[in-house]
C-alpha cells in the first residue's frame, strides 16, 4: 500500500492542494489566493476528509517565509508585498490540526525538488529552477541539497542592469526597475506596454526585451552557481517563441567567457522548460511531504 501524503503550493495567486504519492497517483483542487483566512481555510477543508490517512503535509509557499526552525516565526509567511499575508502562519496550522510532520519551504525550492525527482533535474546534483509568472523566484540546488542560508534565494530580486531602451519605471515595490522581477515578471510586461503579457502577439518588441532581461539573469546565475542546468517554468516562459530567444541571448552575454560544451554546443540541453510542467510545485510540496515523514 503506498503511503499518501498531502502537498500544498501556495502562489501569490493560486493554491494548488493535492493528496497521493507521486505523477501517476494524484487528486487536486485548485482555489484563488484571497485572503489567509479563507485561503488557508479551503485548504485546510481539503484535507479534513483524508484526516488519518495522510502521512505528513508538504507546503511550498510564496514568500519570504521563515525556514528557521529556532525560530519563533517559522513557517509564516513574513514580509511579502501581498496584501493580508505578512506575518501570516501557515505551516504550525496544519501540523496542529492534523498532527503531522509538515515540510515548508518556499514554492520555488519545492519545485526544483519535484523537477529533481521525476523531471529535467533528474540525475543531477546542481541546477536552479526559475519560474517567471506573477513573480519570479527560483530554487538552487548544490552537492544535491537546496541552498537557504541566512534566510533563502531570492532570484527574483537580483540586481539586473536595465536595458538602454528601456525607460520603465519598474513594478517591484522594494526595488522598481532595479531588479529582475521589477522589470520582467508578468505584471511588469503588462505595464511596461499597456497590455497583459498573454495578450501580446508573439512579434511585439515586448518579448525581444523580455528575453534580452532573462538572459542577462540567467548569465549571472551561471557565473554565480555554475549549475548544470537552469530550469524555465511559468507563465511567462510558456510563450512558444521564448525560450529559443533566451537561449540565443544568453550565449551573447556570457559572450565565450564559460568555455563549456553546455554552453557553446548543446544549450537546447541546458537551458529547458520543466520537465513536470505546471506540476512542478505540487509535485515538489509532495517531496517536501515524504522529507518530513522521513525525517519525523
Amino acid at each position: 500500500m503506498k503511503n499518501l501524503f498531502g502537498a500544498i503550493e501556495a502562489g501569490g495567486t493560486k493554491f494548488v492542494c493535492a493528496v497521493g504519492s507521486g505523477p501517476d497517483d494524484l487528486t487536486e483542487v485548485r482555489f484563488p489566493t484571497t485572503t489567509p483566512q479563507e485561503t488557508l481555510g479551503k485548504a485546510l477543508a481539503f484535507f479534513a476528509p483524508y484526516k488519518g490517512q495522510l502521512k505528513s503535509i508538504g507546503i511550498g509557499s510564496f514568500g519570504p517565509v521563515d525556514l528557521q526552525r529556532n525560530s519563533p516565526t517559522y513557517g509564516f509567511v513574513t514580509s511579502t508585498p501581498k496584501p493580508g499575508w505578512a506575518d501570516t502562519e501557515f505551516a504550525g496550522v496544519f501540523a496542529r490540526l492534523f498532527d503531522l510532520p509538515v515540510g515548508f519551504d518556499t514554492d520555488v525550492n519545492g519545485a526544483a525538488l519535484g523537477e529533481q525527482r521525476w523531471g529535467a533535474a533528474q540525475g543531477l546534483d546542481n541546477f536552479i529552477y526559475i519560474t517567471m509568472g506573477t513573480g519570479i523566484g527560483g530554487g538552487v540546488v548544490a552537492g544535491g541539497k537546496l541552498i537557504h542560508g541566512l534566510v533563502h534565494p531570492e532570484l527574483g530580486h537580483m540586481f539586473v542592469p536595465k536595458q538602454p531602451d528601456d525607460t520603465f519605471a519598474g513594478q517591484c515595490p522594494y526595488h522598481g526597475d532595479k531588479c529582475f522581477e521589477g522589470v520582467a515578471a508578468g505584471p511588469a510586461i503588462g505595464a511596461r506596454w499597456g497590455t497583459p503579457a498573454h495578450e501580446l502577439p508573439a512579434d511585439h518588441p515586448a518579448w525581444d526585451l523580455q528575453a534580452r532581461y532573462v538572459a542577462t539573469a540567467l548569465a549571472s546565475l551561471v557565473c554565480s552557481f555554475s549549475p548544470q542546468r537552469i530550469i524555465l517554468g511559468g507563465g511567462v516562459m510558456g510563450q512558444a517563441h521564448m525560450l529559443n530567444s533566451v537561449r540565443e541571448k544568453t550565449v551573447q552575454v556570457l559572450n565565450g567567457y564559460i568555455q563549456s560544451p553546455a554552453i557553446l554546443e548543446n544549450i537546447n540541453e541546458y537551458l529547458v522548460l520543466p520537465g513536470l510542467g505546471d506540476k512542478a510545485g505540487i509535485l515538489g510540496a509532495m517531496v517536501l511531504a515524504e522529507q518530513a515523514f522521513d525525517n519525523r
